[in-house]
């Protein structure tokens, strides 16, 4: 705090030193052009003077300005003590700078002291004096009003990041209850007709419960660890309709250290074992590829079923499951329009998810 306080007091008496050496030089300049001239001294220092008694009156202007701020509030009767105030300033910077330079470089030479010169000098430099009170107090709210506005900013980006991220918490927890219940209803349908199978179900889903609690509290994981979540469900999903679903990744492996939504997959491929491989009586196939290209990462997820029906758009099924619309409302949390996730069908059957995201490698 000191060392703050020093740098302060450090930077108002460097800056009206600066302004006292630039005036000055005004002055011997302008001066040297006339019949007049005054020499450096003489012209640094009347300058200086004064800029050093307004460098020693800043801080408590400054704290004037803090202590009676001009708002809403209370508002003319801290105009009326500011007018005071600076007023009072006036008096005493002019009076004493007149005394100072008397003492310090008339006195010698003989001459009297004339109060009315003090008077004078006040008098002429009234509005000088008021106008540097005025800046002062402006400086003084302008830099406040900078700050809160920074501040509230500040408050506001941490609102809104707190708001997406409890938006998006509460997109996970939906997922994870409906994921849960097709599998719960999957193993019961097992439990009695295929025992063994049940088991292996049951197994499949404690590892995938694991690995979901082990990432519970990030919105992001690496596609590698991703791929461990999809497989543990394309598992579970392969028992449930053994023969009828055949599964194939192709993914790059430069991609597997690719940040990627958690649990992005699993709903996008669900949907299509729902609609593409459910209802089919013949097997079904779903293909998910993983590829990076120019600063994206592109997930394609690609089954064989009946694809989107005619009344249905690429870009907005006119009726999607929950999966699907938590994926759309946490890429457009995550991402905003930074992504593309599109459906459309393929020329040679089936239906095509696509999913770019911003690709940010991470070691």
């Amino acid at each position: 705090m000191w060392e703050r306080g020093w740098f302060r007091v450090g930077l108002i008496f460097g800056v009206w030193t600066l302004i006292g050496l630039l005036l000055g030089s005004q002055i011997h300049f302008s001066a040297a052009l006339s019949d007049r001239p005054v020499g450096w001294v003489d012209a640094l220092s009347s300058q200086l003077i004064f800029t050093t008694l307004w460098a020693l009156g800043t801080p408590f202007v400054l704290w004037l300005s803090a202590r009676f701020p001009i708002g809403r509030q209370r508002l003319p009767r801290h105009l009326a003590l500011h007018l005071l105030f600076s007023i009072l300033f006036a008096i005493v910077i002019a009076g004493t700078f007149q005394i100072t330079y008397y003492w310090l470089f008339v006195h010698s030479l003989g001459k009297p002291y004339a109060p009315m010169q003090t008077l004078r000098t006040i008098i002429f430099n009234a509005s000088e004096d008021l106008g540097v009170y005025a800046l002062l107090l402006f400086l003084s709210h302008a830099v406040t009003y900078y700050r809160r506005f920074q501040a509230g900013e500040l408050r506001t980006s941490q609102l809104e990041t707190q708001l997406a991220q409890s938006q998006l918490q509460a997109l996970k927890m939906q997922l994870h209850p409906h994921f849960l219940f097709n599998t719960l209803h999957s193993i019961s349908a097992l439990v009695h007709r295929h025992p063994d199978d049940a088991d292996k179900m049951i197994s499949r889903l404690g590892d995938f419960l694991r690995l979901t609690l082990e990432n519970s509290g990030t919105q992001e994981v690496m596609l590698r660890r991703e791929l461990e979540f999809l497989k543990c469900y394309l598992e579970i999903e392969q028992i449930r309709f053994q023969d009828r679903l055949t599964t194939h990744l192709d993914i790059e492996p430069q991609s597997l250290d690719t940040p990627v939504p958690n649990l992005i997959l699993q709903p996008i491929v669900e949907n299509a074992i729902r609609h593409g491989i459910a209802p089919r009586a013949t097997p079904g196939r779903i293909e998910i590829s993983a590829h990076r290209k120019n600063g994206t990462l592109r997930l394609r997820v690609r089954d064989n079923g009946p694809g989107l029906s005619v009344n249905q758009t690429a870009t907005q099924p006119s009726k999607e499951g929950l999966g699907l619309a938590n994926t759309r409302a946490r890429l457009h949390k995550l991402y905003g329009d930074a992504h593309r996730f599109e459906l459309a069908n393929d020329p040679e059957g089936g239906l095509i998810v696509t999913l770019e995201i911003p690709s940010r490698l991470e070691s």
